[in-house]
């Protein structure tokens, strides 16, 4: 299944992989109804465990959900698969974000327009791989005359002076934000209904494996993970229950390898 896209049900197929050998998931499941997706249904739980199943130890989920908004509520199913995920052994490791820098504008429904969705990033024990994204420090290379950075202590909380100057760089936050269908790249997605955009799977896949990794996407639709992964020295396997988008996520993958 090594770098293939593959057609079915994405817990048939997942059945046939051997337990404990997949490195890394990325995957954005269809949520509330807000999309018709050909008129398939998905059980998050039954994927969920598979999931669990063939991820290593110390490998992550990256999830990225929302809710609908039905009835004048909206309907916390992003918070039931998260902790269904808890639930079945996984960590929460990070409550992430995806912003949206154009979107959708919204009828007024007496509520703010929407402009997120959740990451969900579950662990299998203790994560293994990390490679942080960094961004530059604001005031980088200042010299004050006092430094303090919060001690994370169990118990009190102290300040202490431990850097000065500024340094260079610091970690990058947990909300992240990008352009949807905008960017040269997000274009060959356009057939499938609901695409993230390409940059966010190339950041999820630097940040949580490493080259020659085996990155799952069980619900890949046009293919963005699946060539991110290729563009990143990965190795992928991309499953979809339709046979349309499994052909779109093939294109885009010959393509690539013409480019590469």
């Amino acid at each position: 299944m090594i770098n293939k896209i593959i057609a079915g049900n994405c817990v048939e197929i997942l059945n046939k992989i051997d337990k404990n050998v997949i490195d890394m998931v990325i995957t954005s499941p269809p949520y509330d109804n807000l999309r018709t997706y050909q008129g398939y249904l998905f059980d998050y739980k039954l994927i969920a465990q598979q999931l669990f199943r063939v991820l290593k130890v110390g490998g992550v989920v990256v999830w990225v959900v929302a809710d609908a908004t039905i009835n004048g509520s909206e309907t916390g199913s992003s918070f039931e698969q998260a902790l269904y995920f808890k639930s079945i052994g996984f960590n929460l490791h990070d409550t992430m974000i995806f912003k949206k820098q154009n979107p959708i504008p919204q009828i007024y429904r007496k509520r703010y327009n929407n402009e997120f969705e959740y990451m969900f990033v579950f662990s299998k024990g203790v994560v293994k791989t990390h490679n942080p994204i960094k961004i530059p420090c604001l005031h980088a290379g200042l010299e004050l005359r006092k430094t303090t950075y919060k001690n994370f202590s169990k118990n009190e909380q102290k300040r202490e002076k431990i850097a000065n100057p500024v340094k260079k760089d610091k970690i990058k936050g947990n909300i992240w934000e990008y352009v949807v269908g905008k960017k040269i790249e997000d274009q060959a997605a356009k057939g499938h209904p609901a695409p993230f955009p390409y940059q966010l799977a190339i950041d999820h896949i630097l940040s949580w494996s490493n080259i020659d990794d085996i990155i799952l996407d069980p619900m890949c639709g046009s293919g963005t993970v699946c060539k991110s992964a290729q563009d990143l020295g990965r190795k992928f396997i991309g499953i979809d229950i339709s046979e349309e988008y499994c052909d779109i996520a093939r294109s885009r993958l010959k393509a690539n390898l013409q480019l590469l």
